[in-house]
């Protein structure tokens, strides 16, 4: 079974479903069988590398709160992210472009370490308030994962696997895909969102018995 998910380092909910996904897949008695591909999303394609404001205030402009409500919006994803296991620190989070961090993630799938790369960037992001849009952070990181630092450093002074990811972002757009995370298991069942466990679970399994033969 191939399970491939939308997602993008800037989305909270994203690592929020990954983690409910993975936690499904622990539990599922065929997850040896099941293949997992992260495939780049870009929420904001036009957001700066560099931004001057907090995600509080990003948060409050978008939707036109105060950054009271902004904080509470936060507060409360903060709060399901910490019953999955998961810390996000919004105060101190570095809004930023995350194509490089795409760029890294296709890179790093060609090295067979996505999975790795993908769980550091999220952690990096939501967790540790590292700029995730920083070529040395994301050499950093990409050294801690086991990837050649030189080899990075050199993709990210290049154009090199940007088709990649905007090849997995026109492939959204023929899906339908328009919000993040989507997990599109065996490219015909989807399930959108953070969702519970369970349901994740349920699916993993309906997918498996439609696959069997009778």
């Amino acid at each position: 079974m191939k399970v491939e998910i939308w997602s993008d380092y800037a989305c909270p909910f994203c690592y929020l479903g990954k983690r409910r996904f993975e936690k499904a897949l622990d539990l599922f008695k065929h997850k040896d069988e099941v293949e997992v591909i992260f495939r780049s999303f870009e929420l904001d394609p036009s957001m700066s590398k560099e931004v001057q404001s907090s995600m509080q205030e990003l948060l409050a402009a978008k939707y036109g709160m105060s950054l009271e409500e902004a904080k509470a919006a936060n507060d409360r994803v903060a709060e399901q992210a910490e019953q999955e296991g998961l810390v996000y620190r919004f105060a101190t989070m570095i809004p930023t472009n995350t194509f490089d961090a795409h760029r890294l993630t296709q890179y790093a799938k060609k090295q067979g370490k996505m999975a790795e790369i993908s769980e550091r960037l999220f952690k990096a992001y939501f967790t540790d308030s590292l700029h995730i849009g920083d070529t040395e952070t994301l050499i950093f990181l990409a050294h801690g994962v086991g990837l050649n630092g030189e080899e990075v450093s050199d993709l990210l002074k290049s154009d090199d696997y940007g088709e990649q990811v905007r090849a997995d972002e026109r492939l959204a757009g023929e899906l339908g895909i328009r919000a993040v995370p989507c997990f599109v298991l065996d490219g015909k069942y989807a399930v959108t969102g953070a969702q519970p466990t369970e349901v994740f679970l349920n699916t993993l399994e309906q997918v498996w018995a439609d696959r069997e033969p009778v």
